[in-house]
């Protein structure tokens, strides 16, 4: 049985709050959302079914930028968008400027995006103990440096940064980093409200959104962290004065937020994205078609389907789907087994509190790894250059 997909509307909409159209360089966006790069997650996939429900800018996972110049297969297809993704954005990481510089290069000269991120906002241990990720920001120089390279072989095509607020509560970096990258004219820079050392965990801290707001004045200001819904989108936008919201785990199994801030942030004379009313049907069908597009972009329906297994429990989280059901659904191999076990679905009113709030791991506060003495100075003494470069390895994202 295949569920196809609806959306009816709900008796409540939520807050609504018209923001300006958000400008990233020649980008304009009625709708200023921003879709986080997500490591095996923000795909061609994940990103075509985001767009189908909403507006807004959708990155890709992000690039190893060395690993983009060394033309890596895999690499090379997931910077691939689809015909219908407009406008293309792409997301690199990377601890060298020139490498960086010359994966930029290849992407504009080969029109393969209108929009480069670079990332700066990985916690994760493997990449800032060789100083990379959000430990990078730390060496100021490093950090301008990069930027700078990176805008220059941009060209025209926008160039924005996304970073933390630092490694720690001891050690801030956003307020530097913010106006350097407005400095060597970056077109945004995105701040995910947490620090490395916090990882997921804990609440972001909204107020350091505000700060770099009011310390960036050129260009735009967007915040990201603790956006689960679209009532969340316009309070942070209210409390912040940012000029839009990034969205990263908020949206894990639930495509269609990217539909109610279309609602809730977009003109008012555009034309309003019906309101969700997220029955246990209407979750089956979203959960169908992510597994469909999939299948589309792997051109390997086993592939496709064992890839959508990781986004089960965040689909059906707070809805009455047996374990039973759940497990055999991470088992399932081909789109025929999958449209068998949703259609053994009943229907079920949205949940409410027990399908909302956090998505995703968030792990608890650790100390993040670096290399020895890296927090001794801001700049970069002789031999660490070498060292960082064991940082350009595939990883997860910020």
């Amino acid at each position: 049985m295949t569920v196809t997909a609806s959306a009816p509307v709900a008796d409540q909409a939520p807050a609504t709050e018209q923001a300006p159209a958000l400008r990233i360089g020649p980008i304009e966006l009625d709708v200023p959302v921003v879709l986080a790069p997500m490591a095996g997650i923000t795909n061609t996939a994940f990103r075509r079914l985001c767009r189908e429900y909403g507006a807004g800018l959708y990155v890709s996972e992000m690039i190893t930028s060395r690993a983009l110049v060394e033309r890596n297969a895999i690499t090379m297809r997931l910077i691939q968008h689809h015909e219908s993704e407009t406008p293309r954005s792409i997301q690199l990481y990377g601890v060298d400027p020139a490498t960086i510089a010359e994966a930029v290069r290849i992407i504009v000269a080969e029109d393969r995006a209108d929009h480069i991120d670079l990332n700066f906002g990985c916690p994760v241990p493997k990449v800032t103990r060789k100083g990379g990720g959000a430990a990078l920001p730390w060496k100021l120089g490093l950090f301008t440096d990069i930027v700078d390279r990176a805008v220059k072989a941009a060209g025209d095509v926008p160039l924005t940064v996304k970073m933390r607020k630092g490694i720690n509560d001891d050690h801030l970096t956003f307020i530097d980093a913010g106006r350097a990258a407005e400095d060597v004219g970056a077109a945004a820079v995105a701040l995910h409200a947490r620090t490395a050392s916090q990882y997921y965990s804990g609440h972001a801290d909204w107020n350091a959104i505000g700060k770099l707001k009011q310390a960036v004045t050129s260009i735009p200001v967007l915040g990201n962290g603790d956006i689960w819904s679209a009532d969340d989108a316009v309070r942070m936008l209210a409390e912040t004065g940012a000029d839009g919201v990034v969205v990263g785990r908020g949206c894990l199994g639930r495509p269609w937020l990217f539909g109610e801030l279309a609602t809730a942030l977009g003109p008012s004379d555009a034309p309003a994205a019906p309101r969700v009313d997220a029955t246990l049907q209407f979750v089956a069908a979203a959960f169908r078609r992510h597994a469909e597009l999939l299948v589309d972009f792997f051109e390997d329906e086993d592939r496709g389907c064992k890839d959508v297994r990781k986004h089960v429990s965040w689909y059906f989280k707070g809805y009455p789907v047996g374990g039973e059901l759940r497990s055999a659904l991470t088992k399932a191999s081909t789109l025929q087994e999958i449209d068998d076990l949703l259609g053994t679905l009943g229907d079920a009113p949205y949940p409410g509190i027990g399908a909302e709030g956090q998505r995703g791991r968030a792990g608890s506060p650790k100390r993040t790894a670096l290399p020895e003495g890296w927090l001794d100075s801001r700049e970069i003494g002789e031999g660490v250059s070498d060292m960082m470069r064991g940082a350009e390895i595939e990883n997860d994202g910020g």
